[in-house]
């Protein structure tokens, strides 16, 4: 048994208001599209950290270099190990990760200057080793 056809035109059109009186009313999906914004928020603030923080762990190591380097500087100034002051400050620098930009040694006193890169930035440290209280 056939319907009519204009009777089976208004079932479909009565379907499709009553769809869409549901889909603008219907708050289904919503929470995934806030967990997605969520998510993108945190991906995009953990790539924006991630260099700062590398940065910050590039100084400290530079700034440990240039105190290694300035006390084997400082060593090899008072005799307590063989070798040329700044070429062994030079090593120690480039075991540590750093390059040795600089070295001045004024009597028992070596100053050094230490250097890195990391993602674009220069990280430079300097450092003093000697006995205390030296006015070279």
């Amino acid at each position: 048994m056939r319907r009519p056809a204009g009777r089976c035109r208004l079932a479909w059109r009565d379907r499709a208001s009553a769809w869409r009186r549901r889909a603008i009313g219907d708050d289904s999906g919503a929470a995934t599209v806030v967990a997605l914004g969520l998510v993108g928020a945190i991906v995009a603030l953990a790539a924006l950290l991630a260099p700062t923080l590398g940065v910050l762990v590039a100084t400290q190591r530079v700034a440990n270099a240039a105190d290694a380097a300035a006390l084997a500087a400082a060593d090899a100034t008072s005799g307590a190990v063989p070798g040329v002051p700044c070429d062994l400050a030079a090593s120690v620098a480039a075991r540590n990760g750093a390059t040795l930009t600089g070295c001045e040694v004024d009597g028992p006193v070596a100053s050094v200057t230490a250097q890195s890169t990391i993602f674009g930035f220069a990280v430079v440290a300097r450092a003093r080793a000697g006995p205390p209280g030296w006015e070279g």
